[in-house]
């Protein structure tokens, strides 16, 4: 089963910054797509539940220098 989520991330500012973004959200097993947006400040994630969750999601977000907004 694969489930999908928006997340608002702010402090992407361009093209490299959304590519960070996807990058360290495809590394993360069980993601199985990952789109960013800086112009909608928003990060589009497709995952396997079993394998991973928002919370990793997220965290990877953060380490990768930007800001999710929201409850997760």
């Amino acid at each position: 089963m694969i489930e999908s989520a928006s997340l608002t991330v702010t402090g992407m500012k361009c093209g490299g910054c959304e590519n960070n973004v996807t990058t360290k959200l495809m590394s993360i097993g069980g993601v199985k797509s990952a789109i960013a947006s800086s112009k909608d400040k928003e990060v589009n994630v497709e995952f396997e539940p079993d394998k991973t969750d928002l919370t990793a999601i997220a965290k990877a977000i953060v380490e990768a220098g930007y800001t999710v907004v929201g409850d997760i």
